[in-house]
């Protein structure tokens, strides 16, 4: 059973959640609760596989193997009832650059994109970066957790004439899981206009009982017609750096369509580490995402019992999924500039400055729970002292 609670060093080891502090803030002494990666060792048959592959010493180029695909096809239907063909599959080294290449893909410049409000900041990134219109739809918070508007995503679709929706399923920052019902309503509004859905499902494998994930693909027969399906084995098992993802397009045209955009970057040549890594994870990583599973549940109810009980002003979002919280400290009245040095400058904590994810996250903090106990209350001690 993998230690969750042992803490690595990671200081000097070329981090961006932990090195990068002292460029980003000017010191080094702050406990980094902020960039989503795990402070935990990956899973050992992960380890090993890669360590098997390095002993060989031969580094040429390789094929996807064929037990690659199987475990994707095994794992899928094993915990959504999802089933894939081998031609559905693409890789693509990030959920980001599949972004990028679907915005490219199915869209014109000018195309006006939705996504909702608060969101994921890259997908805001993307779209501008590809020169089409960037269109917002504000998530509501109802009994505590985030909720679409679809009266607004109707409006916001017809006024703008949009062509493509970029949904975050699970919810970051918010770790909402959508509920089927809701998946349905929002595909059956996309299925009426004509738009595009690209679903983020990079989260899917980190959700707490009793929430499920639904694939957007598994919804209804014809809805794999009108959307893809982004997602990897590296934000559930830690392997950021292994630089993998999938793109999941039953739709024959849009596969093609996707595709032909890959090809005018090589966006779908993949490093060999990423498919040893996805498929030892896939293979025999089940026990290690089970223990993952149980120790982020009780992070979570660990930091909900903190804030309520000393810092009641803070309001947490407890996440349904993800290793993400959503904490409101709109009760202080801070800007978002002076929140963050509050918590960086005097705290000594660094959290993801909820701006950053849309006007709907001003007053708001995203932390990372994926760490040490030892590490996350030092954290959130550092938080009560100074707003106590």
């Amino acid at each position: 059973m993998q230690d969750f609670d042992h803490i690595y060093p990671r200081v000097d080891t070329d981090s961006v959640k932990w090195d990068s502090i002292k460029t980003t803030y000017g010191k080094d002494d702050l406990v980094p609760l902020w960039v989503a990666d795990m402070d935990f060792m990956a899973p050992a048959p992960v380890i090993d596989a890669l360590s098997d592959y390095t002993k060989r010493g031969l580094f040429g180029y390789s094929l996807v193997p064929d037990a690659l695909y199987q475990a994707i096809f095994d794992w899928e239907k094993t915990h959504y009832d999802y089933s894939l063909e081998k031609e559905d599959i693409l890789f693509s080294p990030g959920v980001v650059p599949s972004i990028g290449v679907a915005i490219q893909a199915y869209t014109q410049p000018g195309d006006s994109i939705l996504i909702h409000d608060p969101v994921y900041h890259p997908f805001a990134n993307m779209v501008k970066a590809n020169e089409r219109n960037l269109v917002t739809s504000p998530l509501g918070i109802e009994d505590g957790h985030f909720v679409m508007d679809l009266t607004d995503m109707e409006a916001k679709i017809k006024n703008n004439q949009v062509k493509m929706l970029i949904l975050c399923n699970p919810h970051n920052p918010g770790g909402r899981v959508w509920t089927k019902a809701e998946l349905i309503a929002c595909g059956l509004l996309c299925q009426q206009y004509g738009v595009l859905v690209v679903s983020d499902e990079i989260h899917q494998d980190l959700v707490f009982a009793p929430h499920q994930h639904h694939s957007f693909h598994t919804l209804a027969p014809d809805f794999a017609d009108f959307s893809i399906i982004l997602t990897a084995a590296t934000k559930t098992f830690n392997l950021a750096a292994v630089k993998l993802s999938m793109v999941y397009i039953k739709n024959k045209e849009l596969r093609a369509a996707f595709q032909k955009v890959q090809s005018t970057t090589e966006q779908n040549t993949i490093n060999t580490f990423g498919y040893v890594a996805t498929q030892a994870a896939y293979e025999k990583g089940e026990p290690w995402r089970q223990d993952l599973l149980t120790y982020l549940a009780e992070n979570s109810r660990y930091t909900e019992a903190f804030f309520k009980e000393h810092l009641p002003q803070v309001k947490v979002m407890a996440p349904e999924g993800t290793y993400l919280m959503w904490l409101d400290f709109r009760a202080y009245d801070l800007s978002p500039k002076a929140l963050e040095d509050k918590l960086v400058q005097e705290a000594g904590v660094v959290l993801n400055n909820g701006a950053i994810f849309g006007n709907g996250g001003r007053g708001f903090m995203r932390l990372n729970l994926a760490c040490p106990r030892e590490t996350l209350a030092e954290g959130l001690e550092r938080i009560r002292k100074i707003f106590g």
